[in-house]
């Protein structure tokens, strides 16, 4: 060890070069062979490390092994014995300046915590993407109980990290932070909100840049182009920009529109209010004048058979439309829409197609589509629903109905 502090320290001297210039040439030779032999060691020890996992996880039956490899545990464990090298071998190095000595010893133990919560983090990792294989635990929370496990790591990792700097002992540094803790809050309330809020965002996935989000509390319809500690920026389709605090996205509820964005359709889900006045019984002579209506001929054909058929079987007296099974002009057209969508090129046929009558209002009878457009471009997107809606006002004087609408002066007069 002796001679390992004083490397070229003596033979600087012998070449004529003054003590101090010898120390610090010596230093700083002694720095980048250390610095080489722990950078050798440590790509040797993760390449056996890493290859040794492999082997075993080709192996193993189990792939609790292969999730350690993907949440690179053997890389982070593969640190552990060049950093003791470091830290065995510093003193050495800094022999000579005691100062630069205390400076990375604190620097090397700081690490030391960051690798072990780096491991921690892994080894928790694994653990979830393994419980989350298993049956009985995937509707299980947890991703909460790992994220609560780290939170307190992290915040033990950095009290520890701050005590070591300050050279205060870890219990009195907590202690002392506990009593200041009511004026850290708040004066630091909305960094902690913010910090605290941009951690739940990022886990959970909540919000990323290029999101479309609407949050009616502050007025944004737009895409996210910005997330950071303190606030999160909207840009809404009038090209203003709008600033929500990070934490109002964990307190408020709003609509992240990313689902639609991904899926395969865009969802139409619009009422047609039809005047109740107008909905009655068809007769035989009706349901003729509709089946020259192309869409639905061959529906009719078959419904009326099917009602005339029931009917006579069991002797119902037809002399008033009410008795027995009849059609109606309003299911009729409700018939008439679903296979209208159907046939829409537009409309994307794997997913949800329907017309349904919703509870009577004062307004009328609410006669919902409910459909996906194949194209969720917002301008195509209102194109095909307008398109839609236009020919569906059009085609109701074909069923003998009425859309609903207030008394206007031209109704008066």
């Amino acid at each position: 060890m002796g001679s390992l502090k004083h490397l070229l320290y003596d033979y600087l001297l012998s070449i004529g070069l003054s003590e101090i210039a010898a120390k610090y040439l010596n230093m700083a030779a002694l720095i980048i062979a250390l610095m080489l032999v722990v950078f050798i060691i440590d790509f040797i020890i993760r390449k056996l490390l890493i290859g040794a996992f492999i082997q075993f996880a080709a192996r193993s039956k189990t792939n609790f092994d292969d999730l350690l490899i993907s949440n690179k545990v053997p890389r982070n464990i593969a640190h552990i014995i060049p950093l003791l090298i470091a830290l065995e071998f510093f003193p050495i190095v800094f022999y000579d300046f005691k100062g630069f000595e205390s400076f990375v010893e604190k620097g090397l133990q700081v690490f030391a915590i960051v690798l072990t919560l780096w491991i921690v983090r892994s080894l928790l990792s694994t653990l979830k993407d393994y419980l989350k294989t298993l049956p009985r635990l995937k509707d299980k929370p947890i991703d909460s109980y790992i994220q609560v496990f780290m939170i307190f790591a992290w915040v033990a990792g950095f009290m520890s990290a701050i005590a070591i700097i300050t050279g205060i002992p870890f219990l009195k540094f907590a202690t002392g932070l506990g009593a200041i803790s009511a004026v850290i809050i708040l004066v630091f309330k909305d960094t902690i909100l913010g910090f605290v809020a941009s951690i739940q965002v990022s886990i959970n996935d909540m919000v990323r840049i290029g999101d479309w989000i609407t949050f009616e509390k502050y007025g944004a319809d737009g895409d996210v182009i910005e997330i950071n500690l303190a606030t999160v920026k909207v840009q809404n389709f009038d090209k203003t920009i709008t600033t929500i605090p990070t934490y109002a996205l964990i307190s408020d509820s709003f609509k992240n529109w990313r689902g639609m964005t991904n899926s395969d359709g865009r969802r139409i889900k619009r009422a047609l209010f039809i005047k109740q006045s107008g909905v009655k019984y068809l007769s035989d002579e009706d349901v003729e004048d509709l089946k020259n209506i192309q869409l639905i001929s061959s529906y009719l054909e078959t419904r009326q058979a099917d009602i005339k058929t029931y009917n006579q079987s069991n002797e119902i007296n037809k002399d008033l439309l009410l008795n027995g099974r009849n059609l109606t002009n309003l299911g009729v057209f409700r018939k008439y829409i679903d296979t209208y969508l159907n046939n829409h090129s537009a409309i994307n046929k794997d997913m949800m197609i329907m017309a349904r009558q919703l509870a009577p209002t004062n307004q009328g009878i609410p006669l919902e589509i409910y459909a996906f457009s194949s194209d969720k471009r917002w301008e195509n997107y209102e194109y095909i629903m307008s398109d839609i809606f236009d020919h569906l006002i059009a085609s109701l004087p074909y069923f003998g109905l009425e859309i609903f609408e207030l008394p206007s002066t031209t109704d008066f007069r």
